[in-house]
């Protein structure tokens, strides 16, 4: 998307992004359990240290025999072979046959020595101590070669390829307990403002339910990341100096919310001004204009000042904390992509600022629908809590007609 700057000196988004993804980090990789891998990029390629099958084993539930026993079965004709013994998976003992003879064997135990086809139960009497087959299996029919899907040392996930279930599922066949991938960051979430209390406590006259803590730490966990978040703490310099102090402990980030406008009572930027180390500027967006990144720390972690109102903290959140934890988990791409839908009703924007619009989308006979949600102002959460998506209007744009194809970020879909 085009990016433009307004002669007032706003820092486009595009700006802003790209400053951020330069200044981060992938986190250094290391062996994780399997579990713990799950949505995260493998740190190297991934060989196989065993065959899979590991042993030749039955497909079936059935009867293992020799093939050239039973290769003349059939309805008419049916074979008879006495059933000399029972094989189920898990038993550890060889287990030898001989010409003449069948073997039960279930379904994952291992073809016994001799055996060179299994003939299903549907395909016989089901015997105990004698068995009528009365269909012939072919050659090699329900019998899994050991190898034959995975030798060892075959590639079976190359560099950077993302654990879902099926990987993971792949690797515990093989007996990987652990892969190196990145670990997952931790992000430290807190909120400022002295009117902010917990949900489920007492409202005060001027008081409000501190929701943005919940609702960043929501969105980082989403996105992948382990969430710590910090009850809220008041407009005092001190407490919000100690606050943070406490919290670089565990944090791989910090994201504040509040305190970052033009206000007498603006903590996080009268604290982090003195560090000299976090840069406060407006972005050419709305909602969200007042943004601040920069590092505080003797390990320089990195910390977001996003704006206090929630729907500005989210949108600045999936805008740009989302692609820097991604770069931290080595997950691309980091921002999420934009697709295609028609716009359902007219919209207008203003000029030199990229607009992103609540919204639901839906997929349609005609193809995808956009319709904006919710009103335009940066408190209202109900609207916020309805969309699906982020309708996307360029800085040089003014004006959307109904019907009119439009940028659109999917808040919901993996990517």
């Amino acid at each position: 998307m085009p990016s433009s700057r307004e002669p007032s000196g706003l820092t486009t988004v595009d700006e802003h992004l790209a400053n951020i993804l330069k200044r981060i980090s992938a986190l250094p990789t290391y062996q994780q359990p399997l579990m713990d891998a799950l949505g995260l990029p493998v740190a190297e390629d991934i060989h196989s240290p065993v065959a899979l099958p590991i042993f030749d084993n039955s497909a079936m539930d059935g009867y293992a025999v020799v093939f050239r026993d039973v290769a003349d079965a059939s309805a008419e004709r049916p074979v008879h072979l006495p059933v000399v013994g029972e094989i189920a998976a898990g038993q550890t003992r060889i287990f030898a046959m001989s010409p003449g003879t069948a073997v039960r064997i279930m379904t994952g135990a291992p073809i016994p020595q001799g055996c060179d086809a299994v003939v299903p139960f549907e395909w016989t009497d089901e015997g105990v101590a004698q068995v009528l087959i009365h269909r012939a299996p072919g050659l090699g029919e329900h019998v899994r070669r050991a190898g034959e899907e995975i030798s060892k040392g075959d590639l079976l996930m190359p560099k950077g390829t993302m654990v879902g279930a099926r990987q993971l599922g792949l690797l515990a066949s093989v007996g990987f307990g652990q892969v190196p991938t990145p670990p997952r960051p931790r992000v430290v979430v807190l909120s400022t403002g002295s009117e902010l209390v917990d949900p489920g406590s007492p409202l005060g006259r001027d008081s409000i339910f501190d929701a943005n803590s919940y609702l960043l730490a929501a969105a980082a966990k989403s996105a992948g990341a382990i969430a710590y978040r910090v009850a809220s703490v008041s407009d005092d310099p001190d407490s919000f100096s100690e606050a943070i102090n406490d919290q670089l402990v565990r944090a791989d980030v910090v994201v504040t919310s509040g305190g970052v406008s033009k206000g007498t009572h603006d903590v996080v930027k009268e604290v982090l001004r003195e560090l000299g180390t976090v840069d406060f500027l407006e972005v050419a967006m709305q909602p969200g204009k007042p943004q601040g990144f920069g590092v505080i720390g003797e390990d320089a972690t990195p910390i977001f000042t996003l704006p206090g109102n929630p729907v500005s903290s989210y949108i600045s959140f999936e805008v740009f904390v989302v692609p820097a934890l991604r770069k931290m988990m080595g997950r691309e791409p980091y921002a999420r992509p934009l697709v295609r839908a028609s716009c359902t009703t007219d919209l207008t924007s203003m000029r030199g600022r990229r607009q992103f619009l609540r919204a639901q989308i839906a997929a349609g006979p005609g193809g995808a629908k956009v319709t904006p949600v919710g009103g335009a102002g940066s408190h209202l959460v109900a609207g916020l809590s309805g969309a699906n998506a982020l309708i996307v209007i360029a800085e040089d744009i003014t004006r959307v007609e109904a019907g009119q194809p439009v940028p659109v970020m999917m808040l919901d879909r993996e990517f």
